[in-house]
């Protein structure tokens, strides 16, 4: 069985943007540096008493009988599972699934994990096909959990062009849910982050059928005068302090300058309202980030700091890094092509982000051939062997990594921009045909980087010699 994941989500409302686009974004960060991801689109289909058994857990359920047509970034190798992991469906839905987090020992006495029910392996392809609206996926997801337990922690998101949604397990069969506010963003390391969890206002919260009474009759709740998800299922502890909560102060930092917290404070905020509306390069900042321009750098980048400091907390980019997807459903272009799901694969300090609508039939060959063996012609290996080169040398590759990502996200926004303008006729195919586009020319600019860091590279052995040069 694939062990649990550990990622980086940031979830943003439509009055937070700056565009009035709603966002869901995950960094998928793997179980090891090697884990290879591919971008696929599954078509729509009718299935007649169709059912689904996980490879995980062996879990069979039946499915609805029409699926509508969905995007996915699955493993490459599905020996072990699909997981499915992100993508957006013909109704401009979008789900990400998940982000690992940890339920507290004391829940779990009373409503332990099981071995044989849905977990991140299934989570996707038993929902996203499935679904209307963002809170329907939360209800479809709510319903599967409490008939069939999990047997993972975790915190999956929805969005449509109105409204982000996150739903957070709490032992094996109870959850709650929360529509985020449209004013705000909400950093989600792999914690339980949901706070005020008001069952009564079913328009913003919602929860398991049975989760006031279980919190009651186990006595689960310290603080009785409120409901707060976080402290009644979640964990506070040492780990959280070092693994955790540093990449929340950063989102925090990046967003909200003002405010002054600590890397290890166990009180932030799940939901700031940002000191400036929220652009796609925000996000696509802090989900490539590294603590950059701190102490906490590992990198060493822009601030001195010990090696004891560069070592301190888990950052947001790092080696585990396998296909990092922002769900974005936008309000101010016609619905057949508002949604857009941004997707980068590798090391996302140095990856680029490849805009792809979704209204699709198809995806790029590179970004769906991706094999089990090494193979510079697909994007994940492309990118994962990038940055096998360019992390030893990182002060020498900066400028041109950071000038090559620059181009590249303006060429990409310059290319949403064209394709909003100019697509007519079948829109499916004209937006795959403008993706292959897109995507081919971000592909070319990324082996053009490939060639430069390779030739620059040997430059840099430690045995470079010439003759005569020590005489």
């Amino acid at each position: 069985m694939k062990k649990g994941s550990d990622c980086t989500e940031i979830l943003v409302g439509k009055n937070a943007t700056i565009d009035g686009s709603t966002i869901v974004a995950r960094n998928e960060d793997g179980y090891g540096p090697i884990n290879p991801i591919k971008f696929i689109v599954h078509e729509a289909k009718d299935q007649t008493q169709a059912t689904y058994t996980s490879v995980t857990t062996g879990v069979t359920v039946p499915l609805p009988d029409h699926a509508y047509r969905y995007t996915a970034t699955p493993q490459a190798d599905q020996s072990d599972g699909q997981y499915e992991e992100a993508g957006i469906n013909e109704l401009n839905v979008g789900m990400s699934a998940t982000e690992t987090t940890a339920t507290n020992t004391r829940v779990l006495a009373y409503d332990p994990l099981v071995d044989d029910g849905i977990n991140e392996e299934a989570m996707v392809s038993l929902v996203l096909p499935y679904i209307k609206t963002a809170k329907e996926g939360v209800q479809r997801l709510g319903a599967l959990l409490e008939k069939y337990g999990t047997g993972e922690s975790n915190s999956i998101a929805f969005n449509d062009h109105d409204n982000v949604w996150i739903l957070e397990t709490a032992g094996g069969h109870h959850w709650g849910a929360m529509r985020l506010p449209d004013d705000v963003y909400a950093i989600v390391p792999n914690q339980t982050v949901v706070q005020n969890l008001d069952l009564s206002d079913s328009d913003n919260f919602l929860g398991a059928t049975d989760l006031a009474e279980f919190v009651e009759t186990y006595h689960l709740n310290p603080n009785p005068d409120t409901f707060n998800f976080r402290t009644i299922f979640g964990t506070q502890d040492e780990a959280d302090a070092y693994y955790n909560t540093p990449r929340t102060w950063y989102g925090q930092k990046l967003f909200n300058p003002e405010i002054d917290q600590q890397p290890t404070d166990q009180d932030m905020p799940m939901c700031r309202k940002p000191s400036h509306q929220l652009a796609i390069e925000d996000v696509q900042a802090f989900l490539s980030s590294h603590y950059n321009g701190t102490p906490y750098d590992p990198f060493g980048t822009y601030a001195s700091g010990s090696e004891v400091d560069q070592q301190k907390y888990r950052p947001i980019a790092m080696d585990r890094n396998q296909c990092s997807s922002i769900l974005q459903i936008r309000n101010d272009v016609p619905a057949d092509h508002a949604a857009i799901q941004w997707v980068a694969m590798g090391f996302f300090a140095y990856a680029p982000y490849m805009p792809f609508f979704t209204n699709i039939n198809d995806t790029p060959v590179d970004y769906r051939n991706t094999t089990a063996d090494v193979d510079v012609d697909n994007v994940y290996w492309l990118n994962k062997t990038l940055s096998v080169l360019i992390e030893p040398h990182w002060h020498d590759y900066a400028e041109a990594v950071n000038a090559f990502k620059a181009d590249c996200q303006a060429y990409a926004r310059g290319r949403v921009a064209i394709t909003d303008n100019n697509v007519s006729g079948d829109i499916t195919t004209a937006l795959t045909q403008a993706n292959a586009q897109t995507a081919g020319e971000i592909s070319k600019r990324t082996h053009q980087l490939f060639d430069t860091i390779v030739k620059h590279g040997l430059n840099l052995s430690k045995t470079a010699w010439e003759k005569g040069q020590n005489l």
